[in-house]
């Protein structure tokens, strides 16, 4: 067994609307740290065995800097960063980490992770991935299957067929059948028969024998996943497949496209805490409870309160009383839910999404390459921002045709352009950006910058920039 050649992809996709205010569509649920201080797809990279390649993240042109951020924060090394040019599911985005992989590593094995999940068990799980190591050296394709703990309806199942082999403990299955989310009276047979399996989402085989399955039963996706990669072009950390010819691309997953179909897939029990967290009664079950029951993070008081999640992340939230209760508290939203309904959190931010409010889709604190910025306050004319610039970073060269703005200094040292002059300001010091004139912002020092920023004038939306240069190439 070469666990060397194992090249871990890690699907950072996704929207997590379900884990709604704390969660959206622009800072998804796998950057946030739910469970412990570190964000999920950290946790996704600290839980890697230990021999491994550099890994591979694939995701959307909105998230890439926030990949690429984490990755950093936790020294993963260099790393891979795929840009899909659209979503199109599993299918056709690990044919790109594949195809990726073959021009250095005709032998390596893609080990296809999801960023968003839990596995309190690392151990169980290096077992598991031992085990299908080396099935996948010889030929299989391998789906890991979790050992079911109740008659779950909001989960895939795999049925076990015959058993292959048996190594350190772990048994290895041929998949006989995968079957879709079940009502609850089939969960509950599935359950009482042993013979099914949650369908996990993860996947081990080598990149070359996926795509020789993929182009038996799905050459159209092939094909367009070679045409995509045959013009990718790189772009700082990014690599980027060509968009044109990756939108010909049919939207399936792995299991349709191919895991269905072959004769080569078996599945490797694992048993190992794993949960999607695709809810917030799925959270409150995997985080750690108090002696009521309860899960508190932030400033909560909570007296006679028992079998709740409750999460403050901007001012005290008090309870008095209740019983299994999700509370939410964001700067802009909050959020009070019965346990037993939160599944249904979706369709909050369907309407949200209908009546076109940004709550959907963005934080009132909003992070940018260079730093993040928090909308404090807006009125019909005005917009006041609290903006960090992290040392060493710049905003673009750019210009607003609808907006004048007013810089106030509160810690660090700002280098600022206006048109052809520029001039360093530090704390307590300010300036002012008339209308129409080009301008950029600089950390040129070793700790953040702070500042405030004030905008006025007729038009104060984020696409009234034109951007002459960007260090961080975006339009």
């Amino acid at each position: 067994m070469n666990a060397n050649n194992i090249i871990p992809v890690i699907m950072c996709g996704g929207s997590g609307t379900r884990l709604w205010p704390l969660s959206r569509a622009q800072f998804p649920k796998q950057f946030l740290p739910l469970v412990n201080d570190t964000s999920m797809l950290q946790d996704t990279l600290a839980r890697l065995p230990s021999q491994h390649q550099a890994p591979v993240f694939i995701c959307n042109e909105d998230h890439r800097f926030l990949v690429a951020e984490q990755v950093k924060q936790v020294n993963c090394g260099k790393a891979t960063i795929l840009l899909e040019p659209k979503g199109r599911n599993t299918a056709p985005a690990v044919a790109l980490a594949a195809l990726n992989a073959l021009t250095d590593n005709d032998d390596a094995l893609l080990l296809v992770l999801a960023a968003d999940h839990v596995i309190k068990d690392t151990t169980a799980f290096h077992q598991a991935v031992n085990v299908a190591t080396v099935a996948a050296e010889q030929g299989k394709l391998v789906t890991f299957g979790i050992v079911p703990t109740h008659a779950e309806t909001g989960y895939g199942y795999i049925q076990k067929g015959s058993k292959q082999e048996e190594q350190q403990g772990n048994d290895i299955y041929q998949v006989a059948k995968f079957v879709e989310k079940p009502n609850a009276a089939t969960a509950q047979d599935y359950l009482d028969s042993g013979d099914y399996l949650w369908n996990s989402g993860m996947f081990l085989f080598k990149a070359s024998r996926y795509l020789a399955e993929l182009e038996k039963f799905r050459p159209d996706i092939l094909s367009a996943c070679r045409a995509s990669m045959a013009k990718v072009e790189k772009d700082l950390d990014f690599t980027r497949p060509d968009k044109e010819s990756f939108l010909q691309c049919a939207d399936e997953s792995i299991d349709y496209a191919v895991m269905e179909k072959t004769a080569d897939a078996v599945v490797v029990p694992l048993d190992a805490g794993w949960s999607d967290v695709g809810s917030y009664s799925a959270l409150w079950e995997v985080c750690q409870q108090d002696e009521h029951r309860n899960v508190i993070k932030g400033d909560v008081i909570a007296h006679d309160t028992s079998n709740s999640y409750i999460h403050s992340q901007n001012k005290l939230i008090a309870t008095l009383g209740v019983d299994n209760l999700v509370i939410i508290d964001t700067p802009d939203a909050v959020l009070i839910a019965n346990k037993d309904k939160v599944q249904n959190v979706k369709e909050i931010v369907n309407e949200l999404k209908a009546k076109q409010r940004p709550e959907s889709t963005i934080h009132r604190e909003v992070y940018r390459p260079w730093g993040k910025y928090d909308s404090v306050d807006n009125g019909e004319r005005f917009q006041v921002k609290r903006i960090t610039v992290n040392p060493g970073a710049k905003l673009s060269v750019q210009m607003h045709h609808h907006r004048a703005e007013h810089w106030i200094i509160v810690s660090g040292t700002a280098k600022i352009t206006l048109d052809e002059k520029t001039f360093l300001l530090s704390e307590n010091q300010s300036t002012y950006i008339p209308i129409g004139v080009v301008h950029a912002l600089e950390n040129p020092g070793k700790l953040p910058l702070e500042m405030i920023e004030v905008q006025s004038g007729s038009y104060l939306g984020e696409d009234d920039i034109v951007r002459f240069e960007d260090k961080y190439g975006r339009a």
